[in-house]
């Protein structure tokens, strides 16, 4: 919050009692970012195939294999579950070699769809160029992010509320600048939210922040600190993201998306059910102080990506 809207009475520090939960959450949060690393060291152990092909036919079935033989006119491809199969080229749409990481147990594991944000924040990691997605929370909020370039790019949201009869309308631009090794293991984030009321005077308000995040597409954890603004006051505190995902399965995420305030906190855990082309997030938030009755409130998310 601006300096203006502290009370006399805001603390410097964390309390103690909240300083212990954080204590206690982050090598939870750790732990969580762990435990998906042995899938993919083993997926990369037990796979030696090195030309593997994921062929997607044009009624939409996709295979992942090796080609035996090819001519003009037809594709014989080696799979484990189906054995050879003789595909007509002129049924076939697309034929792409596959990252022989991705074959898991003879099944092919396609890219997370949702690999640069949690269930609010977004890590470190950039959008590929032309890729992008659409993100609905609560029905009601609506995020659309598309990667201009590997390294930047550009987002808006609204809230319609004149469906309600309102005047105004919430709008905010969400651009970000990633930059990341050529390991593809730590990547670094500046970007921000800036806000405003379309119909309402005043200036805007929002959130600049930078983050790392460490880690690959499927398993990484972040941590971000955040200045919030109103008009021409920002505050001079900051606000502390750690957050995490972590793949347990083909289609399957656990997510944690925590925040620290200056005096005050906020934990989450979420499950992300994510087949290629649509993404659901349910997830449960905990306020760390005291909150009587209060115990957590619910999340439900829906991402759609397009592009690539």
């Amino acid at each position: 919050m601006p300096n203006s809207a502290r009370s006399p009475q805001t603390r410097l520090f964390l309390p103690r009692a909240l300083a212990r939960k954080i204590g206690v959450a982050v090598p939870l949060l750790l732990g969580l970012i762990a435990l998906g690393r042995p899938a993919a060291v083993q997926a990369q152990e037990t796979t030696s195939e090195e030309q593997m092909r994921r062929v997607e036919v044009k009624e939409g079935e996709v295979l992942v294999g090796t080609i035996v033989s090819e001519d003009d006119e037809e594709v014989v491809l080696r799979t484990d579950r189906l054995g050879e199969v003789t595909l007509k080229r002129a049924n076939i749409k697309s034929i792409d070699q596959v990252d022989p990481s991705r074959i898991r147990d003879g099944e092919y594991w396609f890219p997370n769809p949702q690999s640069t944000r949690y269930l609010f924040a977004p890590n470190a990691i950039g959008i590929r160029k032309g890729e992008g997605y659409y993100q609905n929370t609560w029905v009601l909020f609506n995020n659309v992010n598309y990667g201009v370039s590997n390294h930047f790019s550009i987002g808006a949201g609204t809230v319609p509320i004149f469906l309600f009869g309102a005047e105004a309308l919430p709008l905010w631009v969400l651009p970000k600048v990633s930059v990341s090794t050529p390991q593809q293991n730590l990547h670094v984030a500046g970007g921000a939210l800036l806000g405003g009321v379309v119909g309402e005077g005043g200036g805007g308000l929002g959130l600049l922040y930078g983050n790392a995040t460490v880690g690959s597409r499927d398993h990484n954890a972040t941590v971000g600190l955040g200045y919030g603004y109103v008009g021409d006051e920002v505050s001079d505190r900051p606000v502390v993201n750690i957050s995490g995902m972590t793949r347990i399965g083909k289609k399957t995420y656990l997510i944690s998306e925590n925040y620290i305030f200056p005096d005050a906190g906020v934990v989450s855990l979420g499950l992300r059910w994510a087949p290629e082309n649509f993404v659901l997030d349910v997830a449960l938030f905990r306020p760390l102080e005291e909150t009587g009755v209060l115990v957590a409130w619910p999340w439900l998310g829906v991402t759609v990506p397009f592009g690539g």
